[in-house]
């Protein structure tokens, strides 16, 4: 398969997976919905996708990059909580770790580790179906 095809599939592959997270979140009304965890899967993905195939040579650390994701997806996420601070109680905590693990479908789909970032997206989007549990 050329590279290009695949980094394509790869791309598309972690839109898709951000889509459906995403997809259970917009019907679960909550503010990052479906664009949201597209664009974080997606875009977790072509940071990958750049860092594979955009840089070359001896010095090059990929895993930087997962790094990198993980960081700035927090800051995301805090917003995410933050957000939710205003209110009474704390909220944004399921949604803020919604687009953590959105993105490591992304950076999963986007290094070609198609079976375990397939797999992830379905046990993510099972457990935001899970109903609360108040004590």
């Amino acid at each position: 398969m050329s590279p290009w095809l695949e980094m394509i599939l790869r791309f598309l592959l972690a839109a898709a997976l951000g889509a459906g997270i995403g997809f259970q979140r917009e019907r679960a009304g909550k503010a990052a919905g479906l664009r949201t965890h597209i664009l974080v899967s997606a875009g977790a993905a072509l940071f990958t996708l750049a860092s594979i195939y955009g840089f070359s040579g001896d010095v090059v650390d990929i895993s930087r990059v997962a790094a990198g994701v993980v960081v700035g997806i927090g800051f995301i996420g805090a917003g995410v909580i933050l957000r939710g601070q205003r209110e009474k109680e704390v909220a944004g905590l399921t949604t803020a770790a919604s687009i953590w693990i959105t993105a490591a479908v992304g950076l999963a789909a986007g290094a070609g580790m198609y079976s375990i970032s397939v797999i992830a997206a379905a046990v993510t989007v099972g457990v935001l179906f899970l109903p609360k549990v108040r004590g």
